[in-house]
């Protein structure tokens, strides 16, 4: 149910507007025509073919980027709205955050940065604010999707501050941009900013306990003594004894969430009291997140991630294809910069008057915004010799 608006809720017809000044929406909101931006982009449509923990090609029943980010987006949408902010800029955060992830998830992203090592580095959230200020190209006037200020700031702080990140060379497309729109990296984001970053620990919490039963690498009687998942479990079985394991994990998922929703709710209501948080400019000046899961929750969510840690991320099966996904990335990294006329004309024209360091950030670009399905296609054509074409 919603919940009448938080006095430190952004409101949307205050936005500070956008870098590029253009004509306001008659039927959207900004925060709305952002959601929309972000949904048309070639980067979004891509996630459907990305991965989480498995590569796209092992079942279609696991996650992948696209579905995980419409899981964060309900949430956050959801729960914006029972706290009483800005529903729509939650969403379209959520919706955002993932665009600049690599192929073949977390073992993409570190075999990119170490292939940029010597260029700066690689780093996803710094992509994926390329993306949206940068490398899509879809308007006549401008690079990138011109988003608001509130999204943009959304997007590169969720997680928090970031200033502390600036010295790093693989954030300097971010201080650049930042030289002539100022987002105030050094403070936190909004509530809603919060609201999105907290709906994508929830998310993957859940969504990684539902595919690693599926996967069989393990079951369900192996997470009743892990803490938060096994009492959930517990009240299951004790509700329906004779129901199918299948329908049992699926409504133990869904208690996951709620229970993970409310606890949210709860602390954060504690929060608000014992800060006296009255506007957007007190969220961003507290010193710490508003939003936030309690001490007990985090303790029990610790003892999950070492679960899935031991059980599941470092699994023999996630351990070969987390191998042979780094090979992919590599090999096709060292080729394009010695021969970079191989990629498709319009990479290869772009990097023909750059030197070392831009031709480098010109492959990296082509590759992160690779699916798993085009990376180990184009990886084959290029380096298997029965393949011609």
């Amino acid at each position: 149910m919603t919940q009448p608006r938080a006095a430190f809720a952004e409101i949307a017809a205050q936005s500070r507007g956008r870098k590029i000044s253009e004509p306001e929406s008659r039927s959207r909101t900004p925060f709305a025509r952002d959601r929309d931006r972000i949904i048309h982009t070639t980067a979004f449509r891509r996630l459907k073919d990305k991965t989480q923990v498995f590569v796209a090609h092992e079942g279609d029943y696991y996650r992948t980027r696209l579905t995980h980010t419409l899981e964060v987006a309900q949430i956050a949408r959801s729960l914006a709205a029972a706290l009483g902010l800005e529903a729509d800029l939650s969403e379209t955060i959520a919706l955002a955050h993932d665009l600049g992830h690599p192929p073949f998830g977390h073992s993409g992203e570190d075999e990119l940065h170490s292939a940029m090592g010597p260029y700066g580095g690689f780093d996803h959230n710094v992509q994926t604010f390329r993306v949206v200020t940068e490398t899509e190209r879809r308007y006549p006037n401008w690079a990138g999707l011109n988003l608001t200020w509130e999204t943009l700031e959304g997007i590169i702080k969720h997680n928090g501050p970031v200033s502390a990140q600036l010295i790093r060379p693989s954030w300097a497309a971010v201080v650049t941009f930042n030289r002539d729109y100022d987002l105030e990296l050094g403070g936190w984001a909004s509530a809603e900013a919060q609201v999105a970053a907290i709906a994508d620990d929830i998310a993957y919490n859940n969504h990684d306990v539902d595919d690693g039963v599926s996967a069989g690498m393990f079951n369900l009687k192996d997470l009743l003594d892990v803490p938060l998942i096994g009492p959930i479990l517990h009240g299951t079985f004790k509700d329906h004894p004779d129901l199918d394991h299948e329908i049992v994990r699926m409504e133990a998922v869904r208690r996951m969430i709620g229970a993970m929703v409310e606890d949210v709710m709860a602390e954060t209501g504690r929060r608000v009291a014992a800060s006296a948080v009255s506007s957007v400019l007190d969220v961003r000046e507290l010193g710490h997140p508003l939003i936030g899961f309690s001490r007990d929750m985090l303790e029990d969510l610790g003892a999950l991630r070492e679960f899935l840690m031991t059980r599941m991320y470092r699994h023999w099966r996630v351990n070969r294809t987390r191998s042979q996904a780094r090979r992919i990335l590599a090999e096709m990294f060292q080729l394009f910069m010695k021969e970079p006329d191989v990629m498709p004309a319009e990479w290869f024209l772009r990097c023909r008057e750059a030197d070392d360091a831009g031709r480098a950030r010109v492959v990296c670009d082509y590759i992160a915004g690779m699916t798993d399905r085009y990376a180990i296609e184009e990886h084959r054509k290029l380096f298997q010799l029965d393949v011609w074409n």
